[in-house]
Parts: C-alpha cells; sequence; structure tokens
C-alpha cells in the first residue's frame, strides 16, 4: 500500500495536553482504517517556536519520538533532556512526557503509539 504526502489527514491541535501554541499533525498511517496492528498511531508532528504538548502519560501503550528535523526540549519521565535530529525518545506505560520546540526553527518529529497486545480493541 501506497500514499503520498497529499493523502496525510492533517490536524492542528491547539494547546494540546495543556501545551502552548498549536501542535500540526500529519497522520501517515491511520488507526483500523490502514493499520491493522496494535500501533494507533503513526504521524508527524510539527511544534513552531514557542509551543510545546504539555505533560501527559500513557497508560497500556508506549509512545516513540523519533526528531526529523529542528530541536525539542523534552520532558522525559522525570528529565529533561535537548533532542536533535536523529535522537529518539521512548514514553512507556506508566511513565510521562512532553515536548515543546526548543530554538527559532520548527522542530519535526515523527510519533509512533503501540499498544500493548493486551490492551489492543478490535
Amino acid at each position: 500500500m501506497h500514499k503520498s504526502t497529499e493523502q496525510y489527514r492533517k490536524l492542528d491541535r491547539p494547546e494540546m495536553k495543556g501545551g502552548s501554541g498549536i501542535a500540526h499533525f500529519q497522520y501517515i498511517w491511520e488507526k483500523n482504517s490502514e493499520m491493522k496492528s496494535t500501533c494507533r498511531m503513526f504521524a508527524k508532528i510539527t511544534l513552531e517556536p514557542g509551543c510545546s504538548i504539555g505533560k501527559h502519560d500513557h497508560q497500556g501503550e508506549e509512545e516513540i519520538f523519533y526528531i526529523l528535523s529542528g530541536e525539542a526540549l523534552a520532558y522525559d519521565n522525570g528529565e529533561t533532556v535537548i533532542l536533535k535530529p536523529g535522537d529518539s525518545i521512548i514514553c512507556r506505560s506508566g511513565e510521562e512526557h512532553a515536548m515543546s520546540c526548543y530554538g527559532d526553527v520548527p522542530v519535526e518529529y515523527l510519533a509512533v503509539i503501540p499498544v500493548y497486545p493486551e490492551n489492543k480493541s478490535e
């Protein structure tokens, strides 16, 4: 199956999880209609300077970020780290994280949320 960038569903999420500004989502593959695995999200997220996704946790799933461009300031379960292109971070079930654009250029990253098999709903 193939999709071109023009086919990705786009969604702007203001003040996501209590963050600031707008998180721009491009849903690369959609759960159920396209992905039949335990993955519930595969998207590219863009945060402009001054924008963030607030601190939140995950239960029964994990979220993986892979930085494509720009830099991010990430809260990683009690630790603050700066992520650069090629860096990755994982938030496991019961842990919490947050993400913000770090610097004066947008940060773009891939976000994948696999759901633990025992929590997958058909």
